[in-house]
């Protein structure tokens, strides 16, 4: 048998196993944790790599954005803002605090060469504010940011 469709099975098995007899099998002491993501690379890889893949890249299909050179938003007019406010962070489920954390994350590892370096870290406090006040077209403000990116010679796509 197939490993994933033995695993299917063992699911639907213990369901099956407490109606039976009424009651569920203990949980192992020992059992590992799946689905809470802490750090900030985890966050990453949970809410963001699905659609910007591991390494950041993004992808044409679907217009998923490259953010390996996200630190050149940190230069322009309203970017820094910007960076924060896109929907895939708006919608993301996380909190102000995680969205920070990843941001930086992403920023000081993926992003990096792209960073200036008097950056300074996004902080919750500031993610709270820039959620109060999303654009009403992200497409035009990412396009309006990257002509403001070309006139400066920063290589946004």
């Amino acid at each position: 048998m197939r490993p994933t469709v033995l695993f299917a099975a063992l699911l639907c098995a213990v369901p099956a196993l407490a109606q039976v007899t009424g009651r569920m099998p203990p949980p192992r002491s020992n059992a590992e944790v799946l689905s809470t993501a802490t750090s900030a690379r985890s966050l990453y890889v949970v809410h963001c790599a699905g659609c910007h893949g591991r390494d950041g890249a993004g992808s044409e299909v679907g217009r998923v954005p490259d953010m390996r050179g996200a630190g050149h938003f940190l230069r322009l007019d309203g970017g820094r803002q910007f960076l924060i406010q896109v929907p895939g962070v708006m919608g993301s489920g996380l909190d102000d605090a995680q969205v920070a954390e990843v941001t930086n994350w992403v920023l000081a590892t993926l992003a990096a060469p792209s960073v200036p370096a008097q950056h300074q870290p996004y902080t919750a406090d500031e993610v709270r504010r820039a959620r109060t006040s999303p654009p009403l077209d992200v497409a035009a403000t990412r396009d309006r940011l990257v002509a403001q990116a070309r006139t400066q010679g920063l290589p946004l796509p």
